[in-house]
């Protein structure tokens, strides 16, 4: 049987962040120079689409996506080693999904998972007073997520209180804004927080706000 090649990539997904530079691992096992054969990276959704291609000892642009230009590299002194590593810069929420290296002379392939996730801080309001009750309106609004988070309101203590329907607007970047209210009365406590979290990517941030007794 001999020494069966293989592609070592990553068994765990590689999670980054929106405009990070990020490495998608690829290792030829045993190593081998590669630098005389075709590489392909490709990304598997719906439709397969070119990352990457290395053919000649140089990059081959010919059918490579256009939301990948000028982004992707290779380390080309690394590939003597074996080393076909994807170096991703840049990084959008579109980039997220699964990646396939893979060496069509060998036929080795590798398939890597990139989870792309976009955090960032709340922000409350007070936007008014609830005539019934006298008690005060609180906003609360966090722009910028990847994936779509959620919003939870709560209390001096940590319990939930119930708060109204969370709004959600996706913009031109892909990123989500999201907005929640919460009506809170005198007697709740005086110290609140609104927690936006993304189980996902396993993020939460959060904001207190004190409304005058």
């Amino acid at each position: 049987m001999g020494c069966q090649s293989q592609l070592i990539g990553s068994s765990q997904p590689i999670v980054a962040t929106v405009g990070d530079v990020i490495i998608l691992p690829c290792h030829l096992k045993p190593a081998e120079d590669a630098v005389a054969m075709v590489l392909e990276w490709m990304k598997y959704d719906q439709n397969p689409i070119v990352v990457h291609v290395w053919a000649h000892a140089q990059e081959v642009l010919d059918n490579k996506h256009p939301s990948y230009k000028g982004r992707t590299s290779l380390f080309t002194d690394e590939l003597k080693r074996g080393n076909i590593s994807l170096k991703l810069s840049d990084v959008r929420p579109s980039d997220a999904g699964r990646y396939r290296c893979y060496i069509p002379r060998l036929n080795v392939d590798s398939f890597i998972e990139l989870v792309v996730g976009a955090v960032s801080s709340p922000v409350i309001s007070a936007v008014g007073t609830d005539k019934a009750t006298s008690g005060v309106v609180l906003q609360c609004e966090s722009a910028g997520w990847y994936p779509e988070p959620e919003v939870l309101w709560l209390d001096s203590e940590g319990k939930l209180l119930s708060a109204g329907p969370t709004e959600t607007v996706r913009g031109p970047d892909d990123l989500y804004t999201v907005s929640c209210r919460v009506t809170v009365e005198k007697r709740h406590s005086n110290s609140f927080t609104c927690r936006v979290q993304q189980r996902n990517i396993n993020r939460t941030t959060e904001t207190h706000i004190q409304v005058p007794g």
